[in-house]
């Protein structure tokens, strides 16, 4: 370990034996623990055995804190920072230190660990040689909820998003009325690592029969992975019609099926075709 140095430790999304051997070593050998919630990082310190002082980080405070950080390592010090779970940076806080630490000079070491993202991924047993997108959270309004769905359905790879409790089913919904009769499969993954884990595949209508089937599925933490499924639609279609969408926010139907045409090679005429029948749905 490099000093000084703001380490990224990476820290468990639910089961605490879930953290690495080097993530313990290191956060015994730091000065200071920067957390997005110091509450959720004592618990994980106090569970492990290890006394820390702690700084305060999170998205409203990590500009603030970033000045306390960097007299740290200015005086020769090791900060680590934790995210409540998972992997700091990854829809978590951690970026604004991390260029604060780098714009002054000092070393940044990111330590591997639990992501959600790529847990989902893996359980999901879809094909990834296309790669795949991790997109954040979904949307939280119908309309904007409606077009991010309609942007997914064309994308040439898997995608990944969280969503939360109070949102799910109408997600899903979404999602199904998006996807028409071609429904597409998607994997959901609930309370990744905890005690109430759930992995289930299906169509939207399915997944929401299963959260309909008890009243306490809809509780916790939800990971969606998509396996983007256009029916009779070549990669490069696919990726077309995925333009097409976010060009037709800035410019009228046929505009932007002429230029996404002019760049796939796509046909102009089946692009627009397509993209009316997306806004009469």
């Amino acid at each position: 370990m490099p000093s000084p140095c703001l380490l990224l430790v990476a820290t468990p999304i639910g089961n605490l034996a879930d953290i690495s051997l080097r993530a313990l070593a290191m956060l015994a050998r730091c000065d200071l623990v920067a957390a997005e919630d110091t509450r959720v990082a004592q618990h994980l310190l106090h569970a492990w055995g290890l006394h820390k002082p702690l700084l305060r980080a999170d998205r409203h405070r990590e500009q603030a804190a970033a000045d306390a950080v960097l007299q740290r390592l200015a005086a020769g010090g090791c900060v680590a920072y934790v995210s409540d779970a998972g992997t700091p940076g990854i829809n978590d806080p951690g970026a604004v230190l991390v260029r604060a630490a780098r714009e002054a000079g000092h070393a940044v070491v990111a330590l591997p660990g639990p992501s959600a993202v790529t847990t989902a991924l893996s359980a999901s047993g879809f094909d990834l040689d296309a790669g795949y997108c991790f997109v954040g959270y979904v949307p939280s309004t119908a309309q904007r909820r409606a077009t991010f769905w309609r942007e997914q359905l064309g994308a040439p790879r898997a995608v990944v998003c969280f969503e939360t409790p109070h949102r799910i089913e109408a997600s899903l919904q979404a999602l199904e009325q998006a996807a028409g009769e071609a429904q597409p499969r998607l994997l959901l993954a609930k309370e990744l690592s905890k005690q109430f884990e759930a992995l289930v595949e299906g169509t939207p209508q399915q997944l929401l029969g299963w959260l309909a089937a008890d009243a306490r599925r809809v509780h916790g933490e939800f990971v969606l992975v998509l396996q983007a499924a256009a029916a009779g639609a070549a990669p490069d279609e696919l990726g077309a019609r995925r333009w097409l969408l976010r060009l037709a926010r800035e410019l009228p139907a046929s505009r932007a099926a002429a230029v996404v045409a002019e760049l796939s090679g796509v046909d102009r005429k089946a692009l627009y075709a397509w993209l009316l029948a997306q806004s009469r749905d």
